[in-house]
């Protein structure tokens, strides 16, 4: 069965369909199997995929424009290890412009295009002082710390979602099991979204490690939330790039910091998601 547009919010239905709609004209009427979103220093993954076409967020209707560093703010249809794939080279983040929902009108465009799975990576902190970075986490769980929800204001009963296994358990033994045969560690964590963007403060990560975080950021949930409105699979990768503050004496946490350490790790997140892609 396909995807129902009925699932589609009022408001952004049209601003979907349109985008969907020019996707197509540019890459061809196949429809995608999978979704990946990169986190910051983690786009050249999409470099890999071949029969591409790339396309500018700001060339595709309605989509939304990143401004952050790091992050290219391209759309990338092709395939990658025999899946056709939706690649978004970057996201728009809740502290861009205030709204929670500033992924929605990708992620319902993913849907309208095929894709049933989306894979999010992101850049986090790192809770745990076994967890060195770069090293990489599968997310089990979120807390919201910030109490924004993308679905506010949604006019449905389709807002009241149930986020019991939001992260898929199938997709995440995939996920570990890939990594195992690849010689990857790769732990499971429960990922704090705080709003950003300045850096949480030292007593907020000790608040967050009590609370049972494993991992902070400033993304990847409200996506989460979104993917799961509209019935999608959800599997998200973290890339553990510096310690919580205060948890490292030694440690200048920036953005900088975080765009280097990415690219330090990118390489293993590469051989995660073309194995897990292969998996399949």
């Amino acid at each position: 069965m396909g995807f129902d547009p009925a699932l589609l919010h009022p408001a952004t239905a049209g601003a979907a369909q349109a985008a969907a709609a020019f996707i197509r004209k540019q890459a061809g009427e196949e429809p995608i199997r999978f979704a990946l979103v990169l986190g910051t220093g983690l786009g050249p993954l999409a470099d890999e995929a071949s029969d591409a076409v790339g396309l500018s967020f700001g060339d595709i209707p309605h989509f939304p424009a990143s401004g952050v560093t790091g992050h290219a703010g391209k759309l990338v249809i092709g395939r990658l290890s025999g899946q056709r794939v939706a690649i978004l080279q970057g996201r728009v983040h809740y502290y861009e412009r205030g709204d929670a929902g500033a992924m929605r009108i990708p992620l319902e465009t993913f849907a309208l295009l095929g894709a049933g799975t989306v894979i999010l990576t992101n850049s986090a902190g790192v809770l745990r002082p076994d967890y060195k970075p770069p090293t990489l986490v599968v997310m089990s769980d979120h807390i919201n710390w910030t109490g924004l929800n993308p679905l506010i204001g949604d006019p449905s009963d389709a807002r009241f979602v149930n986020m019991v296994d939001a992260y898929d358990p199938e997709l995440r033994a995939r996920l570990r099991r890939v990594a195992a045969a690849e010689g990857i560690a790769l732990p499971e964590g429960v990922y704090a979204w705080y709003s950003g963007p300045s850096f949480e403060t030292p007593a907020e990560i000790r608040m967050a490690r009590i609370m049972g975080a494993d991992l902070v950021g400033m993304s990847t949930v409200p996506e989460v939330i979104l993917a799961r409105r509209l019935g999608l699979k959800v599997a998200a990768i973290s890339m553990a790039t510096n310690f919580g503050a205060g948890m490292d004496e030694r440690e200048v946490i920036s953005h900088a910091q975080t765009k280097a350490m990415a690219l330090k790790g990118a390489g293993q997140m590469q051989r995660l998601i073309r194995g897990f892609l292969a998996d399949f």
